[in-house]
């Protein structure tokens, strides 16, 4: 069984170091070791540090890969136009169990990511710098970076400057997630599509961005364009930072010019010479086999070419020894675990798709496989945040890497290998639900009601979905999906709500004492779909 990453893994680099220069010299660059390292950093416009931004080709790199320099335009923009002050913000949350270069940035080079903020916060005339994580690690070290350089979060400040620490769970990196706890909400998404760069902390435009985003740019303003693109590929220069792990001798995090073969970065982290697959971008990324792993360099546009995604920088080989479906459906029952539970798709189709691999892997044959297609599908592009269509694009790579394997279980009795657990989970197989003593471990506990239909009453008025979408979605036929279903910690209130204004009175609501467990096997699968026999176990 593979045990869970620490917070810093061994750090490897590629060529000459950009990123990680000076760590070769001490375990964190404080601020005076960090100056001797990498130098000043002078002031820039802002038009003259978004055509840096564009020349250098940067984009994000917490997965998304939006170009930086459109972002930074935008929020600019939006600034000036509405007369406001901007706010910039640095998302270095990572809560990927496979991921660990941010963790590794903040904790060892935190004042290079500080570098690229505060260049973004001067250009724009931003008075307000937030750092986003959800570790203890990395908010230490980034508030003990903050009062290096006397930055504070007092009202008397030019710029106000403070750290956030959120719950380490899979959607709190959302930037819609990030933005909402920064105001005092809960760290999930809103629900609703919101610009950050029209509309972000406060109302105001925000330039939120990856830690090694920023950091980037940091090192693209000292050293120039010009040299910065000697760097790996003309289309993609500079370097990336990876997180390889899985079925690797070496766990590790490293630092490679763009243009270096797949294949060289695994065997140095101790990788199988040829693995069964390589899961590339983490786990809202995508497999590919191990003959495409030879034709892969690193580069988001070269992994996207084969089939694969740069993503968030997680590498994850597996074993030949190992089965793949096996190991993907321990991945898929954490992401349905991490969901935010506030729409349909993500509490109810992450559950359901994770129970059609694993009705694959016991034997239910065509049926479950095309249920678990369809499942995947009606969960994408309808969720409140990414998560779905995340989890739904490495569910269907899962389906279609491993032909083979899926045959021998779809078609015959399985392929007779074990699940050594090789993907890194977090201790207990899923996140922390929330910070102790935080606010939000009360609303994250588990669940303590139940609501139920009574169907000689409901009419099918479809007020309980839109009210708690949580819980109840709409067949085909109008009426709720479920008859019966745990209400989450944090939508109780709701779910009084929904039981007060069903216009039929066909809800009610009991306390549940047997434990949030025993609830998975109430919870609907598909509506009216050929698949609900072969999912709803």
């Amino acid at each position: 069984m593979n045990e869970a990453l620490p917070d810093v893994p061994e750090v490897r680099v590629v060529g000459l170091p950009q990123l990680t220069s000076g760590f070769d010299l001490v375990e964190r660059l404080d601020l005076p070791m960090h100056l001797k390292v990498h130098g000043p950093l002078e002031p820039m416009g802002g038009e003259q540090l978004a055509k840096l931004a564009e020349n250098i080709n940067l984009k994000g790199r917490g997965g998304a890969g939006f170009p930086f320099h459109k972002k930074l335009r935008s929020v600019a923009e939006t600034a000036i136009k509405r007369g406001v002050r901007p706010v910039v913000v640095v998302n270095g949350s990572e809560d990927e169990p496979a991921c660990r270069k941010d963790t590794v940035m903040i904790n060892r080079a935190p004042h290079l990511i500080l570098d690229g903020a505060l260049l973004c916060a001067e250009a724009m005339g931003a008075r307000t710098l937030v750092i986003a994580v959800t570790r203890e690690s990395t908010q230490r070290s980034m508030e003990a970076a903050l009062a290096e350089r006397g930055l504070s979060n007092s009202r008397r400040s030019a710029l106000r400057a403070f750290v956030q620490r959120n719950p380490v769970r899979m959607v709190t990196g959302a930037a819609a997630s990030v933005i909402r706890s920064i105001d005092g909400g809960p760290a999930i998404p809103p629900g609703r599509k919101v610009s950050a760069s029209q509309n972000g902390v406060g109302g105001a435009p925000t330039l939120l961005s990856n830690a090694e985003t920023f950091a980037q740019l940091a090192i693209a303003a000292r050293i120039g364009p010009e040299r910065y693109g000697n760097t790996g590929l003309y289309d993609e220069p500079g370097t990336v930072m990876l997180t390889v792990s899985g079925a690797v001798a070496r766990p590790m995090v490293i630092e490679v010019p763009t243009g270096v073969p797949l294949r060289y970065v695994l065997q140095l982290a101790g990788a199988p010479p040829v693995p069964q697959g390589v899961l590339t971008g983490g786990y809202h990324g995508k497999w590919i086999d191990a003959a495409t792993v030879n034709e892969a360099i690193v580069s988001r546009n070269s992994l996207d070419a084969v089939g694969g995604a740069l993503g968030a920088g997680a590498i994850l080989p597996i074993t030949q020894e190992t089965c793949p479906l096996g190991e993907s459906l321990r991945v898929a029952q954490w992401l349905a675990e991490e969901s935010a539970g506030q729409c349909g798709p993500c509490y109810l189709g992450l559950p359901a798709a994770a129970r059609g691999l694993e009705d694959i892997l016991n034997g239910g044959g065509p049926a479950a496989l095309e249920a678990l297609k369809q499942v995947a599908k009606n969960v994408k592009r309808r969720g409140a945040c990414s998560h779905p269509d995340g989890s739904a694009m490495f569910l269907e790579s899962t389906i279609k890497a491993f032909t083979d394997d899926l045959a021998a279980h779809v078609l015959g009795n399985g392929c007779g290998r074990p699940v050594e657990g090789v993907l890194p989970l977090f201790e207990g197989g899923r996140a922390p639900t929330g910070i102790p003593g935080g606010a939000e471990e009360e609303e994250n506990g588990p669940a303590r009601q139940k609501i139920y239909v009574d169907w000689t009453l409901c009419r099918g008025h479809g007020l309980c979905a839109d009210i708690l979408p949580e819980v109840f979605q709409l067949g085909a036929d109008g009426f709720p999906t479920v008859a019966q279903a745990m209400v989450p910690r944090y939508a109780e209130a709701k779910a009084l709500r929904a039981v007060r204004r069903c216009p039929a009175l066909a809800l009610r609501i009991e306390e549940d004492t047997r434990g949030q467990d025993t609830s998975r096997n109430n919870l609907p699968v598909l509506s009216q779909s050929r698949g609900r026999r072969a999912l709803g176990r």
